[in-house]
C-alpha cells in the first residue's frame, strides 16, 4: 500500500473567491424569456437567496409567486421575503420530488401555473457557510447536505467517504464529477482510511486530493487557478443530495403543472445539469428520463408506423432561444460565480 502524503498547501487551498453579494445569475435574461405579467402565478423551483423571486414580483403588483426550495435556510429567506410581500408568496419547504404533495395542500393543479423558473446547482449561500461543507475556500465539515438536518436518513459526504467502496467511490467521482483521476482519488480516500483516520473536513478533503493531482494544473473558464478537488466536490454534492434525478423529475413536473403557453427558464452550470434540461426541452425523454441517445438512433427494430413514431419523437416544447444564453463579460465581472451559467428557455406547446 503506498503511503498518501497529506500536503496542506496555503496557495493552492485558499482560493481567490471574491466576497460577492448574493446576485441573481442573469436575472435581466430570466425576466425577458419568462414575461411574468399581471394575474399570473410563477413558481420558482430554486427559491436559494430569494434574488430571482424579488425580481419577479418586482415587475407587477398582483403577481403570485410559488417558492420551492429543500435548504431551511431558504424557506427562512422566503418568510422573510413574504413579509415584505404580504399575499403574494405562498413559501413551500421541499425537494422536487416533494413539489406534488406541498401544491396538493396549496390546491395547484396540474395545467394552471403561467411560469416556472429553475437556478439549478448551488446557491451563493451554501457556498458561504463553511459549515454546510459546499465550498473548497472556507474549512468546514464534510456534510454537503441541501436539506440540512431536515432529512436525518441522508448520509452527508463524510459518511459517503467513509462507507463506500473503492470502486463505488471511482464511479461517484467519475460519473457525477467528470474527474479524469477518479480511480486514483478513490484509491487515497479508501487508503487514508486505514493509514491516519476519517476524512471530517473539507480541507482534509482538497488536501488529499491536492496530493493526488499535485501536478495537474488546472484553470476555470476565467483562466484563473482552479483547485484540483473542485470535481471531487462537485460529484460528492451530487450524488449526497440525488441532484441529477432530482433535476429529472422537476422537468417531468414542469410539464405537467405549466398551462400550455407557459412559459419555463432553467439556469445550469456544468455539463450534466444541461445535458438533462436539453434532452427534456428537445423531447429526447423516454419513460419520464432523459434517454442518452435520441430514439431516431435507436439499435431497438420499432415496428411502429412513421407518424406514430413522429408523434414519439415531437417535444412538448419550443425553445425560445437557438443558442444557449451565457452571461455577459460585465456579469461575469460583478459575479465570477456566474461565468458557467446556461440559461434555456421554452413555452409548452402539449
Amino acid at each position: 500500500m503506498n503511503k498518501i502524503r497529506i500536503l496542506r498547501k496555503c496557495s493552492s487551498f485558499v482560493l481567490n473567491v471574491e466576497n460577492v453579494p448574493h446576485k441573481p445569475v442573469m436575472a435581466e435574461a430570466v425576466l425577458k424569456y419568462l414575461k411574468p405579467t399581471d394575474d399570473q402565478v410563477i413558481l420558482d423551483m430554486t427559491f436559494g437567496a430569494g434574488g430571482h423571486s424579488k425580481r419577479i414580483l418586482e415587475t407587477s403588483k398582483n403577481i403570485k409567486l410559488l417558492t420551492l426550495d429543500r435548504d431551511p435556510v431558504a424557506y427562512d429567506y422566503m418568510k422573510k421575503l413574504q413579509e415584505e410581500y404580504p399575499n403574494r408568496i405562498v413559501p413551500l419547504l421541499g425537494k422536487f420530488s416533494d413539489l406534488p404533495h406541498l401544491l396538493s395542500e396549496q390546491k395547484i393543479f396540474q395545467n394552471s401555473i403561467d411560469g416556472i423558473l429553475c437556478d439549478f446547482g448551488c446557491s451563493s449561500m451554501q457556498f458561504d457557510e463553511s459549515d454546510r461543507g459546499f465550498s473548497l475556500s472556507k474549512d468546514g465539515p464534510l456534510d454537503m447536505r441541501m436539506d440540512k438536518d431536515r432529512c436525518p436518513d441522508t448520509l452527508t459526504a463524510a459518511e459517503v467517504l467513509e462507507r463506500a467502496t473503492e470502486e463505488d467511490l471511482a464511479k461517484i467521482i467519475k460519473v457525477y464529477g467528470e474527474e479524469k483521476y477518479a480511480k486514483r482519488i478513490a484509491r487515497a480516500i479508501v487508503e487514508a482510511r486505514y493509514l491516519f483516520r476519517k476524512l471530517q473536513t473539507t480541507g482534509e478533503l482538497a488536501d488529499l486530493v491536492d496530493s493526488v493531482c499535485e501536478d495537474d494544473n488546472r484553470v476555470d473558464k476565467l483562466q484563473r487557478y482552479s483547485h484540483s478537488a473542485t470535481k471531487t466536490f462537485q460529484a460528492l454534492r451530487i450524488f449526497v443530495n440525488n441532484e441529477l434525478n432530482e433535476i429529472n423529475y422537476g422537468l417531468v413536473l414542469a410539464g405537467k403543472y405549466l398551462k400550455f403557453g407557459g412559459r419555463i427558464v432553467t439556469i445550469t452550470f456544468h455539463s450534466l445539469e444541461d445535458t438533462i434540461v436539453k434532452r427534456h426541452l428537445l423531447g429526447n425523454v423516454l419513460n419520464n428520463t432523459a434517454n442518452p441517445l435520441p430514439l431516431k438512433y435507436s439499435s431497438h427494430n420499432m415496428s411502429l408506423p412513421k407518424e406514430n413514431m413522429d408523434q414519439l419523437m415531437e417535444p412538448n416544447w419550443i425553445c425560445l432561444n437557438k443558442h444557449v444564453v451565457t452571461p455577459t463579460e460585465e456579469e461575469i465581472d460583478e459575479n465570477p460565480r456566474s461565468r458557467s451559467a446556461k440559461l434555456r428557455a421554452a413555452v409548452k406547446v402539449k
